[in-house]
């Protein structure tokens, strides 16, 4: 069963000789703009291989020499691709590491002396206790002593290294503020070992550790830029399109304190390591018309089209010649003949993109349109990670294929629990205890003792507390409430709504378990049930909490399975992509976009609103403090806007999309 289909989704089918170059003189040519030396892999697996790889040697090299191998990481996400790479290693094929010495780069502060909840205690379940590194050659950061011993537990830290003979490896990750460790804005190229305060984005990706905001410390204890600059190689990994402008900055950029990661390039031994979604804005990647002679395909021409329009602020047909040629675009004038040929291609490109029937208009000609006309009416799964993806991402869209009469079926992946703050338990408890009084004179003796039961826990809560069975269910309640109240309010028929609870979101914590054989097969029953001939499912894989990711590669990998099996309907089925509160897809991506009305983008609004639970307190807002509604409408009026400044017809909001082909 694949489970990682997700990652090998590669939408501008990229050419190889432009993250993989033949040669050094190739590679030179490509990488003009970079400053680090960065090498691009087609997925985090592939990449956290060849690091695992390169320090599987030193570390063996370090044994063969009888000396100490000493390494610098943190916990995170980014580095468990390499950590179970490395476990593998040490199971499979006899690496030890009981001559590795580990350097914590940071801890929160101030933390309790007995904490469950630290860097550290992630780094133990992560790898620390899956190997056999000696515990005493463990160096961490002590988020629980005193603040007035802080500065002298840096000095020791710092002195530590030094007598060890420094660090042979660092290897980071890079924060969503372009940090390296916790080097927050503001740090400087020669800081030390020191107590930092936390920005806002910072404490919101520490969220996963701690299980709310308010649970996170407000500061930090960190390795400075000067003590990771002294390792003697440093390795910075990246993956996924959530980093791919942080990176751009990294490598091309110019240095400055407001992303500490820029300052790696005053280091002579830097490998970065990405996969192509980090690597995406790298300018090979995204513009490699100004680096290289390129293999032109229609999205790399319309991409090169909208770049041109963006430099020169003209719509498409009023590019001439003389831009092209200004602009590095002398390529296409030479295949194309004129200016004018090409712009027309990309004019009427772009034009058939558009659609008000994103089902397939019937009885039409549907060779210009991105959806078939036949079959009509037509089964359609809108997949939808949380209980209200499916509104912000594509409110306007599945309120036409509702009212263009389609078989129109909603699946909420997770019960979206953890979402939910403890002050709507309190509100739905008082209308249960109500509802008790009013109509059966509070003699409902369940209710009583659950009333009991819940609002002493809640009262009493810790942060290190986890929400009981109870809280979670009654959490899941209110979502589901919410989520049918939305589904009326879009013509949705209450049978066509399902709750699938995927088993991996049951945690109960931020952080999830892996997809399991489990989620799979019951996406894979509703797909067998259904047998839809259109699919919509999460695109947005750079969501900052991971949910999305995993939902899609749930539908995806059924998807295959049904492949696999020679399941008939998925040959009349078409997979569209959308994306939600966080970003758009790129222009040159899109290929179905649906024109949205006023009335309809203020009824998608309000479909939105009826999620009541997530207007202003549900986790990973993060520095955006426009509400999910809020981030929708602008995401919708700006692709409209930008279609509009192309040349193209002015329409209020639209919402793109983009197909998916089974692998």
């Amino acid at each position: 069963m694949k489970t990682n289909l997700s990652s090998q989704i590669t939408l501008d089918r990229v050419s190889q000789r432009y993250y993989r170059p033949g040669g050094n003189i190739e590679r030179s040519v490509l990488t003009r703009f970079e400053k680090l030396p960065t090498d691009i892999y087609a997925n985090a697996e592939e990449g956290a291989y060849e690091v695992a790889l390169k320090i599987a040697q030193t570390i063996r090299k370090r044994q063969q020499e009888i000396r100490a191998c000493t390494m610098a990481f943190s916990g995170g996400a980014t580095l468990t691709e390499v950590f179970n790479q490395l476990i593998r290693m040490h199971e499979e094929e006899g690496l030890s590491f009981h001559n590795v010495v580990v350097f914590v780069t940071y801890e929160y502060y101030p933390l309790a002396a007995d904490a469950t909840a630290s860097n550290l205690n992630t780094l133990k379940e992560q790898f620390f206790n899956r190997v056999d590194i000696p515990a005493q050659n463990i160096y961490p950061l002590d988020g629980s002593i005193p603040q007035e011993k802080v500065n002298e537990h840096c000095m020791a830290y710092e002195n530590i290294i030094e007598q060890l003979g420094g660090i042979d490896i660092m290897l980071l990750g890079i924060g969503r503020m372009g940090n390296i460790a916790l080097n927050v804005t503001g740090s400087q190229r020669n800081s030390h070992t020191r107590l930092v305060l936390l920005d806002p984005t910072s404490r919101n990706e520490a969220v996963k550790v701690f299980g709310s905001e308010p649970n996170v410390p407000i500061c930090a204890i960190t390795m400075g830029i000067s003590t990771i600059r002294q390792a003697r190689k440093i390795f910075l990994l990246a993956w996924g399109e959530e980093k791919a402008d942080v990176i751009k900055n990294a490598v091309e950029g110019e240095m400055n304190d407001a992303q500490s990661a820029t300052f790696l390039q005053m280091h002579n031994n830097v490998q970065v390591v990405l996969d192509l979604s980090s690597a995406a804005h790298l300018t090979r990647i995204q513009r490699p018309w100004l680096v290289t002679s390129c293999d032109w395909t229609d999205k790399l021409i319309r991409s090169a089209i909208v770049w041109l329009c963006e430099r020169t602020g003209k719509p498409i047909l009023k590019l001439t010649n003389k831009d092209y040629n200004q602009h590095g675009l002398g390529e296409l004038l030479a295949i194309y003949g004129s200016a004018y040929q090409v712009n027309i291609k990309i004019f009427n490109d772009l034009q058939h993109t558009i659609t008000g029937w994103p089902g397939g208009k019937p009885n039409a000609d549907d060779s210009m349109r991105p959806e078939r006309a036949k079959p009509f009416p037509k089964r359609v799964i809108i997949f939808s990670p949380h209980p209200d993806d499916d509104v912000i991402s594509m409110g306007g869209t599945l309120q036409r294929l509702v009212a263009q009469k389609h078989d129109v079926h909603v699946a909420y992946e997770t019960s979206g629990n953890i979402a939910v703050g403890d002050e709507e338990v309190f509100r739905f408890m008082h209308f249960i205890r109500g509802f008790d009084k009013l109509f059966n004179e509070s003699k409902n003796e369940v209710i009583a003792q659950k009333d009991k039961e819940i609002g002493s826990f809640l009262r009493n809560k810790t942060a290190d507390d986890m929400d009981t069975a109870d809280i979670l269910a009654l959490k899941g309640l209110i979502r589901r409430g919410e989520a049918r109240i939305a589904s009326l309010y879009s013509g949705l028929k209450l049978d066509h709504v399902h709750f699938l609870n995927l088993p991996f979101y049951e945690t109960g914590k931020i952080q999830k378990n892996p997809i399991s054989e489990a989620d799979v097969e019951i996406v894979r029953a509703l797909l067998q049930e259904v047998q839809p001939h259109q699919i919509f499912v999460a695109g947005d894989l750079a969501d900052p909490h991971g949910t999305h990711r995993v939902c899609t590669d749930a539908v995806l990998a059924a998807i295959d399975l049904e492949k696999e099996a020679g399941a008939k309907w998925l040959k009349d089925c078409r997979i569209w992509m959308y994306r939600g509160a966080w970003a758009e897809w790129e222009i040159e991506h899109i290929e179905m976009v649906v024109p949205i009305s006023p009335e309809e983008l203020r009824t998608k609004r309000n479909a939105i609103l009826k999620h009541q639970s997530q207007m202003e307190s549900a986790p990973f807002l993060g520095n955006d403090e426009r509400l999910f509604w809020q981030r929708s409408e602008d995401r919708n009026h700006a692709t409209a806007e930008l279609y509009k400044s192309l040349g193209l017809a002015a329409y209020e909001a639209m919402e793109a999309f983009v197909e998916y082909h089974p692998l």
